[in-house]
């Protein structure tokens, strides 16, 4: 029986596959999930946090922590599309190196 390799809690989240083989629609999807879904909910956290400390009005602090979730969400989506992308060239380099083509020469 072949044991899954245990990563850190953050490597669970935000990476959990090896990188040797490109990754697959489903989880691309989930990759992308959990860097749209981490980063975001830390910083509308940060955010709420900050907002109650300086005393701000219920409206503004809703609308800070509401920004903030909805601009982490289009920076860290498009972070994460960076680094799917970027693990599946190297996988694919990768296999390119592991498995050469009929190279007769």
């Amino acid at each position: 029986m072949q044991q899954r390799p245990r990563y850190r809690f953050m490597r669970q989240i935000l990476y959990p596959y090896e990188g040797d083989q490109p990754l697959s629609m489903k989880q691309s999807v989930r990759v992308m999930l959990g860097w749209m879904i981490f980063f975001p909910l830390t910083m509308s956290i940060v955010a709420l946090v900050l907002s109650i400390i300086l005393l701000y009005p219920l409206q503004k602090i809703v609308l800070y922590v509401i920004v903030s979730f909805l601009i982490g969400v289009f920076v860290f989506g498009l972070f994460g599309l960076l680094v799917i992308s970027m693990s599946n060239k190297a996988a694919r380099l990768h296999q390119t190196w592991r498995y050469p083509g009929n190279n007769n020469n």
